[in-house]
């Protein structure tokens, strides 16, 4: 039977052509991005578990996650904690099989110390962090999917979800995306080891203006007075204007502004700093769901799923499969149908059915002028059907751990 596939002529200016256009991403140690890289880690860790000891990944969902932010106090040459974070771990996940037990309890705890061990340098994962696991067996009737396969290898879909994905990035997008990369990269930490992981970068756009509002904390055992503190920031913000405005290609103007709640002479309580480099230590609580989309951007002029990517399952879970596959649908769609100058690709799920067959595939494509219309969308519901037929492998892909969730 066909796929029921739609393809459309959006007739609107690229996004990159608006006038106005928002974009967010949130960096490695803000609290929502730690909630969706753990829990990711901790079920890419029980999809290994579960295959090394049944040769199958059973019945999971762990895409419920919270870290509930501490206190601490914060001095110059070094504060304290006073009070540990909390990482509360949620959902379902299969806890026996096979009259074997699993451990998902302390297999979580311990993926989530390696986690913070390797991503936040000052975070100590068994002093500064405590740990409750909520995490339950699921229901019977959402095990049963994963019993077998119902349709040449694949599952049936575990949930009713959709999911939409676009291409290409715009250039404000990429230049958020990057800018948090870098000051989070080893070479950046080695020049400016003062600054903490929690990085937020927020781009505001109008025509070919940008304006980028970053956060960076800085560690206050870096710093000695509130001159040191505001010459150090300047630097910082010194070397992330550099950067974006080397990269910059259409846009006129980039200005860079850094800790805007910054007021010189109120001392400890005008700094933006932190103990450990991170605000869960006493400002700001995170959850699963809150943080980047899985192309690992907050874009506000782009439509978006509701679903949380990070901890579900990727063999059934529609909520991850969609959500990153029609990313790289619209991806593949862009590079390969000649006049498609923006694209988005929407895929809707119905539970139990094949994941290969969604209810609905539908794509919107903005041709440049000129462009046959009849034409590129023969190409797009080409590729369309050609990636929804290779699902199978593209979930061995995901299951292997090969696409991230940023």
């Amino acid at each position: 039977m066909p796929r029921n596939i739609l393809v459309e002529r959006l007739r609107a200016a690229p996004v990159a052509e608006q006038q106005v256009e928002i974009v967010e991403r949130k960096g490695l140690g803000h609290p929502d991005s730690i909630c969706d890289a753990i829990m990711e880690q901790v079920a890419r860790a029980l999809t290994r578990e579960y295959l090394e000891r049944f040769g199958a990944v059973l019945h999971f969902n762990l895409d419920k996650g919270m870290l509930i932010a501490g206190r601490a106090e914060h001095r110059l040459n070094g504060g304290r904690i006073i009070e540990p974070m909390r990482l509360v771990f949620g959902d379902r996940a299969t806890t026996a099989a096979g009259g074997q037990s699993i451990d998902v309890g302390g297999l979580a705890v311990a993926t989530a110390q390696e986690w913070l061990r390797h991503n936040l340098r000052f975070v100590d994962p068994k002093r500064d962090v405590t740990y409750q696991v909520e995490i339950k067996p699921g229901s019977q009737a959402l095990a049963e999917i994963f019993h077998g396969a119902v349709h040449e290898g694949l599952y049936g879909a575990n949930d009713t979800s959709a999911a939409v994905g676009y291409a290409p990035l715009s250039e404000t997008e990429r230049l958020v995306l990057d800018a948090e990369a870098y000051i989070n990269s080893t070479e950046f930490k080695n020049a400016f080891p003062e600054s903490g992981e929690d990085v937020k970068v927020m781009g505001f756009r109008t025509h070919h203006r940008l304006v980028m509002t970053v956060a960076v904390p800085l560690l206050d055992r870096y710093i000695p007075s509130e001159g040191e503190y505001f010459a150090r920031k300047e630097q910082i913000r010194a070397a992330v204007q550099s950067f974006v405005d080397e990269r910059r290609q259409t846009l006129e103007e980039i200005r860079v502004d850094l800790n805007t709640l910054d007021s010189p002479g109120r001392g400890v309580d005008g700094m933006y700093l932190t103990v450990l480099g991170t605000s869960a230590e006493d400002g700001d609580s995170g959850q699963v769901g809150r943080g980047n989309r899985v192309n690992g951007v907050i874009a506000l002029n782009r439509p978006a799923s509701a679903e949380a990517a990070a901890g579900k399952n990727p063999v059934s879970h529609t909520g991850k499969i969609y959500n990153i596959l029609s990313h790289r649908i619209a991806g593949e769609i862009y590079r390969e149908v000649p006049g498609v100058r923006e694209v988005y690709v929407w895929l809707c799920s119905q539970i139990g059915v094949p994941i290969d067959r969604p209810k609905i595939a539908s794509a919107q494509i903005v041709l440049a002028p000129g462009v046959r219309f009849a034409a590129a969308a023969r190409h797009t519901r080409e590729i369309i059907d050609r990636e929804l037929a290779q699902i199978g492998t593209f979930v061995q892909e995901l299951t292997a751990g090969r696409y991230g969730v940023h």
